[in-house]
């Protein structure tokens, strides 16, 4: 129980480090204050995955379900920082967006698993594609270095580090199996990190000033403000989190063969969303079931959601051990970059494979994809498109996740479900089959 609960932490502790570390780097944070955040991001994913596992009452799917940090948050946090008053108030303007949306959610739960039907695979799809197009901006330039003013920027020492990274979790991908391969990424950094030694720009003060025992005090940041645009950003968000964790129950449920019913479904769901809302309290930000965890279950055959909970023990002692947050905040930029391009890169081509379950033989689906591709990648390929709105406004259209969601559903609905009473030969485009069975597909076919 104890090393497979171990491996699930590994196969997903690097995506639960990561968005403390864009958030905090983009909020400027020291290093004790980013590895604080780490620390608490870590803490806050165990009570959740215990919250998700084990379960209370109706709340907790009791699935073998890993809970922490989504990425869906991470671009619309970062518009939230980029328009805030000051830094000092962009962490505490997020958190009470999050607590907000997350209560919101918790009360929507029991509703949403009704309103599956409208976020078929080609809108998750489309949403999980944009969530890793959206990031990957950020690991190129974790890979050029920590400083975009600084003269070695770019240079070739700081790319040749993220390459050896990249290389090294792609050879041991390539060429090993069992432990070894899921933990690739874990093991690339430490890789990197020991190679950029000799470099000098490891920082190892972080880990010997840190405490060995420590606790995440509550609204270390600040209290919660509350911004009506940030709340209304966050919770398009948590209608994405809320859609992906569905569409992970699902799957999930038929690897364990136990299928997730309606019941399930909202049971995790209040997991998921009580999980965010509290979140905020010790820290930490929105919190999903982690999708690569699924994957490990299917392959080890190991079914049991208390090995699950197991590893939700271990992330909430690496919360309470400061020291152990700060051997992540002493690995390089460039480090962080190369395992960000497979990271992330990984996030958009599980939407790529969500996509080709999504039925784009019809026209209508290609329309959906096509335009809610478009809206999504503004902000990342014109990034001033939007100068002349309100800041307000600008905190949502800046964050290409959640306006090519709101495109994906509203496009989805048009095309698919308003006056329409059953599928057509003009569906389908022209010289391609005309069958539509997996555009019908449970988005769990997906995962």
């Amino acid at each position: 129980m104890l090393t497979s609960g171990l491996q699930h932490v590994a196969a997903m502790h690097a995506g639960v480090v990561a968005p403390p570390l864009i958030v905090g780097a983009a909020v400027g944070l020291s290093a004790a204050e980013l590895t604080f955040l780490t620390g608490a991001s870590l803490f806050t994913a165990g009570l959740a995955t215990f919250l998700q596992t084990l379960g209370v009452w109706r709340i907790g799917a009791r699935l073998p379900f890993v809970n922490g940090v989504t990425f869906a948050g991470v671009a619309p946090m970062l518009a939230i920082v980029d328009t805030a008053p000051s830094k000092d108030d962009a962490l505490p303007i997020i958190f009470g967006a999050i607590i907000v949306a997350g209560l919101l959610g918790f009360l929507a739960a029991p509703f949403f698993g009704k309103l599956v039907r409208f976020f078929p695979p080609v809108v998750t799809g489309t949403v999980i594609t944009l969530i890793g197009i959206s990031l990957l901006p950020v690991a190129f330039g974790w890979a050029q270095g920590p400083d975009p003013s600084a003269a070695d920027y770019g240079s070739a020492p700081s790319l040749a580090l993220a390459a050896l990274t990249l290389l090294i979790v792609l050879v041991l991908r390539r060429f090993t199996t069992g432990f070894l391969r899921q933990v690739a990424v874990l093991v690339g950094l430490v890789a990197g990190t020991l190679a950029a030694v000799p470099f000098g720009v490891v920082d190892l003060a972080p880990v010997t000033e840190a405490d060995v025992v420590g606790f995440p005090t509550p609204f270390h940041f600040g209290a919660p403000q509350f911004a009506l645009a940030a709340i209304l950003s966050m919770c398009v968000v948590m209608i994405v989190s809320m859609t992906e964790s569905t569409a992970d129950m699902l799957a999930l449920g038929e690897i364990v063969e136990r299928p997730a019913d309606e019941r399930t479904i909202a049971a995790g769901l209040r997991a998921d969303t009580l999980g965010s809302a509290l979140s905020p309290l010790f820290n930490g930000f929105m919190c999903s079931a982690f999708a690569q965890n699924i994957g490990l279950v299917a392959m080890t055959r190991v079914r049991s959601r208390f090995v699950v909970a197991c590893g939700g023990g271990f992330l909430v002692l690496m919360g309470l051990c400061p020291m152990a947050a700060a051997l992540i905040a002493v690995v390089p930029r460039p480090v962080l970059g190369g395992a960000g391009i497979v990271l992330f890169g990984s996030v958009a081509a599980s939407g790529i494979q969500t996509l080709v379950r999504a039925g784009l033989e019809k026209d209508a689906n290609v329309l959906v994809l096509a335009v809610s591709l478009a809206v999504g990648i503004i902000p990342i390929s014109a990034p001033d498109f939007y100068h002349a709105f309100p800041e307000t406004a600008k905190i949502i259209l800046d964050s290409g996740i959640s306006t090519g969601c709101v495109a994906a559903v509203l496009l989805n609905l048009v095309f698919n479900h308003l006056g329409r009473q059953g599928g057509s030969e003009d569906d389908t485009v022209p010289g391609e089959p005309g069958e539509g069975t997996t555009a019908r597909q449970p988005a769990s076919a997906a995962h």
